[in-house]
């Protein structure tokens, strides 16, 4: 009999080193997860220690969320707040819902790469107007937390343009602002949302386990139908506070 034949509904069970290789992750951070308690405990077989199929979703959701940048600290409260008794469908959903909007990753750029990228000088106000638009973040050096480096969003490019624009540096920074707020409160309402009607159903037990992979799979098409919704009702709302200022004048 296999070892893996030994847990019901599981796949073959992994030892640590293997668990670490099928994540992407080292044995020594792994070890490091578990011994946080971010993973239940190993299956023992005599003196060895083994992993299953939930082990494995557990440790790929708290990458997931080491990807998205979040500190130790905020990834053991998120992991908590998961039911002990979540499968590997649930996890799956969970990791799935925080799957990067975004299809390109951060860049760490110095200054003089970030000169570069904008073809001239930017000025020390630059790089402030580029962090309050949420397009730059400084990469703190473990010293004095400035380091000279930083982490440029995939749409800098958007904020570089704006500032070759004759616009006040004050106004871009309070439309970006703007933008911020109204979007963040959008985008909670939406997740709320997709929250109650997906992984509140499933939990519930009124979806059936291969729901998780289906949604895994259409969340990509869900998610660019949502930015194309937002833009469509971003230019209906622009074109009907036109319209009532029209009829006002």
């Amino acid at each position: 009999m296999t070892v893996g034949s030994e847990v019901e509904g599981a796949d073959a069970l992994l030892t640590v080193d293997e668990l670490a290789a099928a994540v992407g992750l080292t044995v020594r951070t792994t070890r490091y997860y578990a011994s946080l308690g971010l993973l239940p405990p190993p299956l023992k077989r005599g003196r060895v220690a083994y992993y299953d199929s939930v082990h494995r979703a557990r440790l790929e959701l708290v990458r997931a969320l080491q990807e998205h940048g979040f500190t130790l600290q905020a990834i053991e409260r998120y992991v908590a707040s998961v039911p002990a008794t979540a499968g590997v469908e649930e996890l799956a959903m969970q990791r799935a819902m925080l799957t990067s909007w975004t299809s390109q990753a951060p860049e760490e750029l110095d200054r003089a790469g970030l000169d570069a990228r904008a073809g001239r000088a930017l000025s020390d106000e630059d790089l402030e107007l580029l962090e309050r638009l949420a397009l730059l973040d400084p990469v703190p050096d473990g010293t004095d937390g400035t380091g000279g480096r930083y982490r440029a969003m995939p749409n800098l490019q958007i904020g570089l343009d704006l500032l070759a624009l004759d616009v006040p540096p004050e106004s871009v920074g309070a439309a970006g602002d703007a933008i911020a707020r109204h979007m963040t409160s959008l985008v909670e309402e939406l997740t709320d949302i997709l929250r109650s009607g997906l992984l509140a159903p499933y939990r519930r037990g009124e979806l059936g386990p291969g729901e998780a992979e289906r949604i895994e799979r259409e969340l990509p098409q869900l998610r660019r139908l949502t930015l194309e919704a937002v833009v469509a009702g971003f230019q209906r709302a622009a074109n009907a506070v036109i319209t009532r200022s029209l009829a006002r004048d």
